[in-house]
């Protein structure tokens, strides 16, 4: 059986997940891991029965594959020397910082033809997968993504630490840009937009409105889908769906699809290491990684200029 040669560079909170994940995946071997903390690497590789590297070098030597877990600032960097390496490689969402580095990343994975998925995780939801196959042509979408605070991921803004989940779903679901582009945004417990609103308003009048918060005292994953004769709901967190159509008799009707329940970091790692296997287009691309940035620019922008005129 070929196996897939993989290791993780990063292995905080969200690097030791895609160990333990690559540490079972029938198609894949988990040969090691590097980070910058050598306790927390040795930790990590003695739970998961792995070798922890001394250099991110030494690691790519050994590799056909890495998962690149690190804080957001460094993904372009460490992301072109993985790439140039010619690794595939599967790098954790926000692509990158802005939309020129993403887009440069994208060039490197083709200059070396390697497979580069983004870690965009709701797309793996299998509530998400299931949605897919219901939505045809959206009309408006309402979606609320509200965090308590951690003091993990406040390098970037709440635009490109959280609403970018919804901005990928949402790109993936209207298959078309925004027209217009009205945001919101305020700094609470740092010094970058904490809370954030942001409406989207598309070519045949579609609306898209999506809120983020990571400072709130509870935690919800939800979003609500409307079209022709239809309602369509989904719970990220629960993994549900329910949908409500309107039958030619006139009466509402509730289906509730159903959903096999499965952890979405498997989900992704296994069409990562598929896309390797069967030399397919990953799921979740690079170059529409770096379209949900250049989104989450624009709306950052948009906050700005909004702050800036209200703050003289």
């Amino acid at each position: 059986m070929k196996k897939v040669r993989a290791g993780v560079v990063g292995v905080g909170y969200l690097g030791q997940h895609h160990a333990r994940v690559l540490s079972i995946l029938e198609h894949a071997e988990l040969i090691g891991v590097y980070d910058i903390d050598k306790e927390r690497a040795s930790e990590i590789a003695k739970r998961y029965r792995t070798k922890a590297f001394n250099s991110l070098e030494d690691l790519l030597h050994e590799v056909d594959a890495m998962v690149c877990a690190v804080p957001t600032e460094h993904h372009f960097e460490i992301g072109m020397q993985i790439l140039d390496a010619s690794k595939h490689l599967l790098l954790e969402k926000p692509v990158a910082k802005t939309s020129k580095e993403a887009e440069e990343l994208v060039e490197m994975a083709e200059k070396k033809n390697v497979k580069f998925q983004v870690g965009h995780i709701e797309r793996f939801n299998p509530a998400t997968q299931v949605a897919l196959r219901h939505v045809e042509e959206p009309k408006y979408i309402e979606a609320q993504r509200i965090s308590v605070f951690n003091p993990r991921g406040i390098d970037v803004d709440v635009v490109l630490d959280l609403m970018i989940h919804d901005i990928d779903l949402i790109l993936k679901f209207m298959k078309k840009w925004p027209i217009d582009i009205k945001a919101a945004g305020i700094e609470v417990l740092t010094d970058k937009i904490d809370m954030a609103n942001a409406r989207l308003e598309f070519d045949e009048g579609e609306v898209v409105n999506l809120t983020v918060s990571r400072v709130s005292m509870v935690k919800k994953r939800k979003m609500r889908i409307f079209q022709p004769y239809a309602y369509i709901g989904i719970d990220f967190m629960r993994q549900d769906i329910s949908i409500y159509r309107k039958e030619p008799t006139g009466e509402i009707l509730p289906y509730f699809p159903p959903v096999h329940r499965k952890e979405p970091l498997l989900l992704e790692l296994s069409s990562f290491i598929e896309s390797i296997l069967q030399d397919k287009e990953p799921e979740c691309t690079g170059k529409e990684g770096a379209l949900a940035v250049r989104l989450a620019e624009e709306i950052t922008r948009s906050i700005k200029k909004r702050l800036k005129l209200h703050r003289g």
